[in-house]
């Protein structure tokens, strides 16, 4: 018997098995099976089995002697290979290079303390890669003092890929909590997560697509708009930029801050105004609701603010917000100084004093913020309250409306991009979600020295760097608006952002276009740990040793398509 191959005119031969005898001096074929169904490597085996080889399946002769998750960390040290971001860091190879760019990419697949690090790169083949697999804790935190004293001509690197002369940086602070006591940083400030500890605040820098450029550390009880110096001075010496647009929310950017900025000609401004300026724009009448009749959006000039342009700007639906919360707190407040009140009329035989009723009074206004809306009596054995109604209308006369202000004359930014640029900040507040989040978790702190914490949160900093780029570049796996960035410089200025009809679909079916599934960033890198990297050995010979890749799923495919690995 044998496999016989016939050519079939346009479509694909016959593949027939045939046995074949002499006869009267002549071949006689006969057709046992048509095998053209059969895969190739099926009717291969069928081929070396009639010709007598003996076959032995793979499992005979080789075995799986280790597995180790390879994909994410393929697709993370692509990515910083792809970024250059490891000759930013060092021009050569070194040591401390090798075992700074680990840290960065382990903070993506696993963040942990510095010794769990050491622990869980073994778990992947990271360290193989990196050839780290043998540095202990101490060697990293040697590795953080030898990239903390780089920060700086690495962030200068970055400047000079990122920023130009006359563009636009976002700036913004955050705090992160610090456990432990030993870190002269940690002090009792404002702060932003919620927890009565010791916090760390930081500030980032970015470019206006939201890459991060630069981050600063500060003592926890600095206050936002100390740090702005900082960033005039860094832009313009270590950065050697003479024209930029910095960009800053209400409480960074205040009006002595402003007013130092005015001092260097080539630096400008983009921020907003607080309520309590707004309040006096509309009372002295150089700010009326009349504006927004037919418009949402309305430049004006104001005595107060020589020099600056300030773009008006009216959003209905944030006015129906503030209307809902205010009357909520009101609701509130009125509850519990009702509460109050009765527990005073009951204390006859004891009357609660002046000063006890005080402090239960400030309890309650301090806890819903709504003591300019109430007038109190208070005496030894009486207290009333009553509603300011005049201060909740004058209020309420000012839902919706905020005032953006900036020194961009209107050749060099129209009105409704600086309302776009000013909005551009919540990219600052994605990548402090991220630094925060699940993502790269900077905190808690536990690292006990100044150095070491600035050293970690600039760590982040660059594992944020990797992660930014990868998130672009795999934004059709992920629940992203792709078509954001583009929507973000036409859509209008003011009115509530609207999901693109790609990202509602992508909502609807949790597919993309391809119908693979999608991800966020996170599971993303666990689909791509999948992939995995097998040392195996011939069984007949115990010292051979050979890697295989794991196939590649179609997800893990195309994530690595689209990374350009």
């Amino acid at each position: 018997m044998y496999i016989d191959r016939v050519p079939n005119r346009g479509s694909p031969p016959a593949v027939l098995l045939r046995e074949a005898w002499r006869e009267a001096g002549k071949i006689r074929k006969r057709t046992l099976a048509n095998l053209s169904d059969w895969p190739d490597s099926k009717v291969e085996s069928l081929k070396r089995l009639l010709r007598g080889e003996t076959l032995v399946s793979a499992q005979d002769i080789f075995a799986v002697v280790d597995s180790a998750p390879h994909g994410h960390v393929e697709a993370v040290l692509g990515t910083i290979g792809k970024l250059g971001l490891d000759h930013l860091i060092a021009s050569k190879p070194s040591r401390q290079r090798e075992i700074v760019v680990a840290m960065i990419a382990e903070r993506l697949l696993a963040p942990s303390s510095k010794l769990a690090t050491t622990r869980l790169w073994h778990d992947s083949t990271l360290a193989e890669e990196l050839k780290v697999g043998d540095a202990d804790v101490d060697e990293l935190y040697h590795a953080l003092d030898w990239l903390l004293a780089r920060q700086h001509r690495i962030e200068a690197k970055l400047a000079r890929r990122h920023l130009q002369d006359g563009a636009l940086v976002l700036y913004d602070t955050t705090t992160s909590y610090y456990e432990g006591h030993s870190c002269p940083l940690a002090r009792f400030g404002h702060d932003r997560d919620g927890k009565k500890l010791p916090v760390i605040l930081y500030g980032l820098l970015t470019d206006q697509a939201g890459r991060p450029v630069a981050v600063e550390v500060y003592p926890g009880n600095t206050g936002d708009p100390v740090t702005v110096g900082d960033q005039v001075e860094k832009l313009r010496e270590r950065f050697s930029l003479s024209r930029v647009v910095i960009v800053g929310d209400r409480g960074m950017l205040t009006q002595a801050q402003i007013e130092k900025l005015k001092q260097h000609p080539g630096l400008g401004w983009i921020s907003s105004l607080r309520s309590h300026a707004i309040r006096s724009l509309v009372e002295t009448g150089q700010l009326e609701r009349s504006l927004f009749d037919e418009t949402n959006l309305a430049e004006i000039r104001a005595r107060e603010f020589p020099g600056e342009r300030l773009i008006a700007c009216f959003n209905p639906l944030l006015a129906a917000e503030r209307r809902r919360k205010r009357e909520e707190l009101l609701q509130a407040t009125q509850k519990a100084l009702g509460r109050l009140e009765a527990e005073v009329k009951r204390r006859t035989k004891t009357p609660l004093g002046k000063a006890e009723i005080g402090v239960k009074a400030g309890r309650v206004l301090g806890r819903f913020k709504m003591g300019k809306h109430f007038t109190l009596t208070i005496t030894d054995g009486v207290f009333a309250w009553a509603r300011r109604e005049e201060s909740i209308r004058r209020e309420a006369g000012l839902d919706g409306i905020y005032v953006v202000r900036t020194s961009e004359p209107p050749q060099r930014l129209s009105a409704p991009d600086a309302v776009r640029t000013y909005k551009s900040l919540a990219l600052v507040e994605r990548a402090f979600r991220c630094l925060k989040g699940v993502d790269l978790l900077v905190r808690p702190i536990f690292h006990r020295t100044e150095d070491h914490v600035r050293a970690h949160i600039f760590l982040c900093m660059l594992a944020y760097y990797v992660e930014w780029h990868m998130r672009e570049a795999c934004a059709p796996l992920l629940f992203q608006d792709e078509e954001l960035n583009q929507q973000r410089q036409q859509r209008d200025a003011v009115a509530p952002a609207q999901p693109s009809s790609s990202a509602r679909r992508k909502k609807s079916s949790r597919r993309s276009s391809e119908g693979l599934p999608l991800h966020s960033f996170k599971t993303l890198l666990a689909e791509l740990a999948k992939r995995c990297r097998n040392t195996c050995r011939v069984k007949s010979d115990p010292a051979s040793r050979f890697t295989t890749l794991t196939d590649p799923s179609p997800l893990q495919a195309q994530a690595l398509k689209f990374l350009g690995l």
